[in-house]
């Protein structure tokens, strides 16, 4: 059996939170979180095709995150060390203040990484995964390891519930919503689907997922939309996510899984 099980092993809470399909959710929902820094979505606007090949840029995001995930220590870094070298060679500018900026800045890559580690957990919570308090920071500790990959110093990334939410509130002020995150969050509600699927039922289904990833943003996320930030909203919301989670999780995860995770649970079986 190889020993070699990565950056988290079958043990942690990372592959925990990670085999829940509602992680994809929580993925759509950090986009729109993102998309509220203007440097950011900034960056992403100046250096990516997403809008032209929106499944492919998902699935390169995929394939990255699930290698992190589950990939042996060597694939991991490999992958990390991919990811800083694209990065370094990447700048924008901010539309407001006319001044170029690294896409490698630290603040822009930290934002990048709570806001993903944090709907991930959220996802899954509200999707009815149970984690007691100690097990979700346990989860934002082990993730610093995933943000040293992209280059950030683990001991300047939030480690916990209390300093992901103390986080936040230092950033709010920053926060707003500017052209690019306002076609962004319509480009992410209403994307092109491949294969005609757009005129078929596929498009309200991918529309609800949507409209859910939305739902679960902070209620201040959301009022930056100029959506209600209302407590109902919170509540139906979570209705809804229990039973979709639910649902997913009928899904045999052999149907579902990603290559990286096919090839991490083979190598967790015993070889004679």
């Amino acid at each position: 059996m190889s020993t070699d099980h990565g950056l988290f092993g079958p043990d942690s809470i990372t592959w925990r939170v990670h085999r829940e399909p509602m992680v994809t959710v929580g993925g759509l929902r950090s986009l729109y979180l993102q998309a509220l820094l203007p440097r950011a979505v900034a960056g992403v606007e100046q250096n990516s095709n997403y809008r032209q090949d929106p499944w492919g840029r998902l699935a390169r995001t995929s394939t990255f995150v699930t290698t992190v995930i589950y990939g042996t220590t060597e694939e991991a870094e490999k992958a990390g060390a991919r990811v800083r070298k694209i990065h370094s060679r990447m700048t924008a500018v901010d539309r407001r203040t006319g001044e170029r900026f690294r896409i490698d800045d630290p603040e822009l890559l930290r934002w990048v990484h709570v806001t993903e580690v944090e709907s991930y957990l959220t996802a899954v919570l509200r999707g009815g995964l149970r984690l007691a308090p100690e097990e979700m920071d346990e989860y934002h500790r082990e993730q610093t390891r995933a943000a040293a990959l992209v280059g950030l110093d683990p001991a300047t990334v939030p480690d916990s519930v209390a300093a992901v939410e103390a986080y936040y509130e230092r950033m709010r002020p920053e926060l707003a919503l500017t052209v690019d995150s306002a076609a962004t969050g319509i480009f992410l509600t209403m994307p092109p689907l491949p294969y005609g699927l757009g005129l078929t039922p596929v498009r309200g289904a991918a529309f609800g997922v949507s409209a859910l990833a939305i739902g679960l943003l902070p209620p201040w996320a959301r009022k930056l939309y100029g959506l209600p930030g209302l407590p109902t909203t919170d509540l139906v919301t979570s209705v809804n996510a229990r039973v979709l989670g639910r649902l997913l999780r009928q899904v045999p995860i052999e149907w579902i899984e990603s290559p990286a995770r096919k090839r991490a649970m083979e190598r967790l079986r015993p070889r004679n």
